[in-house]
């Protein structure tokens, strides 16, 4: 259940939130707001794949 959740929330992740690695975003630079966003996407994918 929480597997299929967490998938469903990745592919929506991957829809609206931007991409930071494909813009080579250095993150000891990165604003609060972008890092919020990193670590939630990394959250999301890392229950979406265990």
């Amino acid at each position: 259940m929480k597997k299929t959740l967490f998938s469903i929330l990745a592919k929506l992740n991957k829809l609206i939130l931007p991409s930071f690695t494909k813009r080579r975003l250095d993150l000891s630079k990165a604003s609060k707001l972008q890092l919020l966003i990193f670590g939630w996407r990394l959250y999301v994918t890392k229950r979406a794949l265990s």
